[in-house]
């Protein structure tokens, strides 16, 4: 599900239909940092944005006056032509992504468009639902939001699915509600703690950061070298997560949930964890979006740098000692 060995075309088609004109922030991107390694299509996004941007970097292009440029939405329905049409064993064993049907809206093939082709007065959530069509911008914020929906493309529909059963029992209101602000910061701002050990996953609702990221330093996953030993991981679902951290700053937090796995997850090829993954994540959203008293208080904060492996300074303990990142927490507080 996340790349294949298989060669990554450019096609020149492609290349002269998506314009080249990007600004400096993608050329920014650093696609070798261990918080991207688990980003479906990585291998074929990352080399039509390098190549765009080296192309806007040599025309010093800058776009048109009021003319939409639409690049985004081609690199990312070109990465997902690309990517099923080399046969990955993720798309042979599940159906091409769609959206998640509610009422009288059946399921639809995910494909992304302009976001000129979003109606004046609609709802974003749902023009999804109702066309599969993901508006997108020429921006970094849905360059990653596009990755996110091709490597987490049950939870996404999941996610748009609750935004259509609340939009239709509460209409589209100043007030976007419990339910809509929960699933808009873990949209936005959400990681996967995935672990083995309970142990960790416990230490970290309960901000107790030495047992979390420091002790337990030597079961934690290498994103860059997976190994089959490792008791715990951290991937990154938040879009805007991912476009702060093309300049990473220490205080960035996440909002995480825990996925507890038997051991054999690790053993798993990366493409197929993310599949697993997808299936957990989904499934343990659709269950606390269930609940009457869900608020993103519900999500745990996890400073993001300080996963182990994520940051090289992190390797020295007190790294962990800036309590201004690394708080106590209203948890403990309550105790």
């Amino acid at each position: 599900m996340l790349t294949t060995d298989s060669p990554v075309t450019l096609d020149a088609d492609v290349l002269s239909e998506i314009s080249p004109m990007l600004d400096k922030s993608f050329a920014d991107i650093d696609w070798q940092v261990p918080w991207m390694c688990h980003i479906n299509q990585l291998s074929i996004i990352s080399a039509i944005i390098k190549s765009l941007s080296s192309l806007s970097e040599q025309n010093n292009a800058v776009a048109y006056e009021g003319q939409p440029i639409d690049v985004i939405a081609g690199v990312l329905n070109n990465a997902f032509n690309q990517q099923s049409s080399y046969g990955l064993d993720y798309y042979e064993q599940a159906e091409l992504p769609t959206t998640k049907p509610t009422h009288n809206n059946q399921a639809h093939t995910l494909k992304f468009v302009s976001q000129n082709a979003l109606p004046e007065g609609e709802a974003y959530e749902s023009f999804i639902a109702t066309t599969g069509n993901i508006p997108t911008r020429d921006n970094l914020h849905d360059l990653f939001n596009g990755s996110i929906w091709l490597t987490f493309p049950k939870t996404k529909a999941l996610l748009n699915y609750y935004h259509m059963l609340e939009i239709a029992a509460q209409g589209i209101n100043a007030s976007r509600g419990r339910v809509r602000d929960t699933i808009t910061v873990f949209d936005e701002n959400g990681a996967v703690l995935v672990t083995a050990d309970s142990n960790i996953g416990e230490a970290l609702i309960g901000f107790d950061w030495q047992a979390s990221l420091v002790s337990s330093r030597p079961k934690w996953d290498e994103p860059q070298q997976p190994t089959s030993h490792a008791q715990a991981a951290v991937y990154i679902f938040g879009h805007a997560l991912l476009e702060q951290l093309v300049y990473p700053r220490k205080p960035l937090c996440a909002h995480s949930i825990v996925i507890n796995v038997a051991q054999e997850f690790f053993t798993l090829s990366l493409a197929e964890r993310m599949s697993y993954l997808d299936d957990k994540v989904a499934e343990y959203m659709d269950t606390l979006l269930s609940k009457n008293d869900v608020t993103p208080r519900q999500l745990a904060p996890l400073p993001i740098l300080g996963v182990p492996h994520f940051w090289s300074e992190n390797a020295d303990p007190s790294f962990y000692d800036d309590d201004y990142v690394f708080r106590s927490g209203r948890r403990q507080k309550s105790n």
